[in-house]
């Protein structure tokens, strides 16, 4: 790849770290200038890691010239705007997930994209992370036969992480949506979509938060598969993207902060003594790198689709369609009733 793809960077957030290091780490990569309407941490960041240009005000930064893209590490309630702004200044974005909090935002993303011609990524970084990409190499080669059952879960104790001017602490932004839409994301990534939900939620923990921080849905998927989604924001134990994938003739156990995919088999080259007469005895390991969050790898992707004139792998479509079912949840438990997934954007 000869050309440089050169970079602007919206949101000096704490996630901003991960998209200037993935950045740097590139060499068909140049970041040219980073915005923030934190005065204070703009200017930290540009300091720190050496960034040339800073901005408080992000439409200034979209008049660069020598800007190509921008990535935005910011609060969700804000993404659509920006983004939107960005493409038609003749930027292509790479917008952190959850693309949006509404169908609304989601849909005016996706038009806006088809209309200025510029690439539209959603960050759904777990299909980057070497387990779940190499799950879905296996589930794919049909090592474990039909698939038949697949759950997935984000668990991950926000008590203390409210966000700046605590963004994660509002109404319209239902963990299942901000944070379960990495496990939704990654049992659409392997099993497709589900056409149908039903779920439910309490909040017994972060009490004092306008959301509920415990969501479990269960998902009906046209092809026979069926599937769950576990989201906790109020757990107390490690963080996790622990997910399984059932087969006919395997099942594999994986997550993204292990270098590892258990496997279970029916037979091994054809013969089943490994098998107890009762259970299922023998587990195997497929070692992997440990990557988890792996921005550099989701940036050199989009990078490599705007150099190439290609499609980028997680578009505005596949970003609203997860946002999609993260909302069919959300109204499943208020309504205590299934709801059809609309993929129509």
């Amino acid at each position: 790849m000869e050309k440089k793809i050169r970079l602007g960077i919206i949101g000096a957030g704490n996630f901003s770290v991960s998209h200037i290091c993935g950045i740097k780490n590139l060499p068909f990569a140049e970041l040219v200038a980073i915005c923030d309407i934190n005065p204070e941490a703009v200017k930290e960041r540009a300091e720190t890691y050496g960034i040339p240009h800073t901005y408080t005000d992000y439409k200034k930064l979209l008049e660069r010239d020598d800007v190509d893209a921008v990535t935005l590490p910011l609060p969700d309630q804000v993404h659509a705007k920006i983004a939107v702004d960005a493409m038609r200044a003749g930027k292509h974005v790479l917008c952190e997930k959850p693309m949006a909090l509404s169908r609304e935002d989601c849909s005016l993303m996706v038009q806006t994209a088809r209309q200025t011609g510029m690439q539209l990524m959603v960050g759904q970084v777990g299909r980057y992370t070497p387990a779940f990409v190499k799950a879905k190499e296996i589930v794919e080669s049909g090592e474990i036969g039909e698939l038949t059952f697949m759950e997935a879960e984000y668990a991950h104790d926000y008590s203390k992480i409210g966000g700046r001017g605590g963004w994660r602490i509002t109404p319209e932004r239902h963990p299942i949506l901000g944070g379960g839409c990495h496990a939704i994301d990654l049992v659409r990534m392997i099993a497709g979509n589900p056409e149908e939900v039903f779920a439910y939620a309490n909040n017994k923990v972060l009490v004092d938060w306008p959301i509920n921080d415990t969501t479990i849905a269960v998902m009906k998927f046209s092809n026979g598969v069926i599937g769950k989604v576990f989201n906790s924001h109020g757990c107390k134990r490690a963080y996790t993207m622990r997910t399984v994938v059932q087969g006919t003739k395997g099942t594999l156990i994986f997550d993204n902060t292990n270098p590892w995919i258990s496997v279970f088999k029916e037979e091994l080259r054809g013969d089943d003594m490994f098998l107890n007469t009762r259970q299922q005895t023998v587990e195997m390991r497929v070692q992997l790198s440990l990557n988890n969050h792996n921005v550099e790898g989701e940036i050199a992707d989009f990078c490599r689709c705007i150099t190439e004139g290609k499609p980028v792998t997680t578009d505005g479509v596949e970003g609203a369609s997860t946002v999609a079912v993260g909302l069919a949840i959300v109204e499943s438990v208020e309504k205590g009733l299934p709801v059809k997934v609309d993929y129509e954007f």
